[in-house]
């Protein structure tokens, strides 16, 4: 179909400590494309990181659904991510915000 997201690309300075990050925290399955990028899957959507010397800026937020929000984030902090958005209550349901190892920051959300 088309106008639709397809693909989400992020930079990331470290693509071995980045794959481990969302291997570890959840189970996305990855294919390379030589030492400096390499694509995901994660059973709905792909995307893919490509190496960069540094991440910054503010770009578009990646939005993750989970049941468990409190497992998430344990996996999360043991897969030395960080929380920088505690979970806070929204019409709906509930999410907080975490950078992966390469500053990234997404948020997962949950209606449970």
């Amino acid at each position: 179909m088309s106008l639709r997201i397809d693909y989400i690309e992020f930079p990331a300075t470290d693509i071995a400590a980045t794959k481990r990050f969302y291997q570890d925290v959840f189970a996305w399955v990855f294919t390379d494309y030589g030492p400096d990028y390499t694509s995901f899957a994660d059973g709905r959507i792909a995307g893919g990181f490509t190496k960069e010397t540094q991440v910054g800026g503010l770009g578009p937020l990646i939005v993750i659904y989970a049941e468990d929000l409190a497992a998430v984030q344990e996996k999360i902090k043991a897969a030395n991510g960080k929380i920088v958005k505690p979970t806070f209550e929204f019409p709906g349901g509930k999410r907080f915000h975490f950078t992966d190892p390469s500053g990234n920051e997404l948020s997962v959300w949950s209606d449970k």
